[in-house]
């Protein structure tokens, strides 16, 4: 009995699967927008999401565990932008060419994209403090020129890491790669709130931003596949050498009315006949005239050796009534040149 692998041809095989916003996802689309919301109400209210962010706060976790502060300062790096971003960039690079398409690349770049767009959005918009820069205990640090709420370390940790189970290609490898990618980012949250640099209510509102990033990247998939297409068609026109010099274009022949008289081939030019030649056969002139015109057959010639030779010693010139023969002499000049 064929499995269902057998009966996909291997070229298909190949080809990774696109993810589509399918129920179960839009649902907990919308479940994590509706926590994201409740976190956003509860630190506006001042309500008890704020109140727990000040007992951990004052209980110092740094200085409750001092020894493992110099391991989570590098721990953290995990969750820094610029870092994770080069890691995963190299490591998908590497994938895009095994598999032949810049689909993985593609999505890194827009998860990214919207990462920067929402989360830097909100925390410019609410401009919350850190717990480093608090001003009264007990207060939710709201609009005060901050930039911490929610944690960026956190979102960018969920969204990196988050992209390799998002592009993995068997459900177990999916599995394994969610399952590290939760870990990862569990870990820097909790991290930032141990170093004293977020409050707990960042660090649970980045969680949520980052999920929301990685359920929405299906919405853009049809949008990838544009940008994939149209970026392997640059490549494609750069390789040939056609996108870099302008195309020349093909010379236009000249139209021609109909009717209208031809220029004469070479086959059809008159012979060059000697001077004189042509006086004596009358209408030379006329005769090379007609000869090149094209509505008219070409006139059949004599071969050079059939035609009546023209002796050096005789005059070229024809005989003119008028001209005296070379040699004779009139008038008084001629009496002295006798004498």
């Amino acid at each position: 009995m064929r499995t269902n692998d057998e009966l996909v041809p291997a070229e298909e095989r190949s080809q990774p699967v696109r993810p589509r916003m399918t129920r179960t996802r839009l649902g907990i689309f919308v479940a994590t927008s509706v926590v994201y919301v409740a976190i956003v109400v509860g630190v506006l209210t001042t309500s008890w999401p704020v109140r727990f962010d000040w007992q951990v706060m004052l209980f110092r976790p740094y200085k409750q565990w001092p020894e493992i502060h110099a391991f989570l300062d590098y721990f953290v790096v995990l969750g820094q932008r610029g870092p994770t971003a080069v890691a995963v960039a190299a490591w998908l690079g590497w994938c895009t060419y095994k598999q032949k398409t810049l689909r993985p690349l593609l999505v890194l770049g827009t998860s990214l994209l919207l990462l920067n767009a929402t989360v830097g959005a909100a925390k410019i918009g609410m401009g919350r403090l850190g717990p480093h820069y608090a001003t009264a205990v007990g207060s939710n640090e709201m609009f005060a020129g901050g930039d911490i709420f929610p944690s960026g370390h956190t979102a960018n940790a969920v969204v990196t890491w988050g992209v390799l189970a998002y592009l993995a290609t068997t459900p177990r490898t999916r599995r394994i790669s969610s399952v590290c990618a939760a870990m990862l980012a569990l870990g820097v949250g909790m991290t930032t709130v141990y170093l004293g640099t977020h409050w707990m209510s960042d660090v649970t509102l980045g969680w949520t931003a980052g999920l929301l990033v990685l359920l929405a990247l299906p919405w853009f998939e049809p949008l990838m596949a544009r940008a994939e297409g149209w970026l392997l068609g640059v490549w494609l026109r750069l390789r040939s050498g056609r996108l870099l010099t302008a195309p020349v274009p093909a010379p236009v022949a000249a139209s021609v009315p109909l009717g209208a008289p031809r220029a004469p081939a070479d086959d059809e030019l008159p012979v060059r006949e000697p001077v004189g030649a042509g006086s004596r056969s009358g209408g030379g002139s006329a005769a090379r005239v007609a000869e090149g015109r094209a509505h008219l057959a070409p006139r059949p010639h004599t071969v050079r050796s059939e035609r009546s030779p023209v002796t050096p010693a005789g005059s070229r010139r024809p005989p003119h009534a008028d001209r005296m023969p070379r040699g004779t002499s009139f008038g008084p000049s001629a009496g002295r040149g006798r004498a």
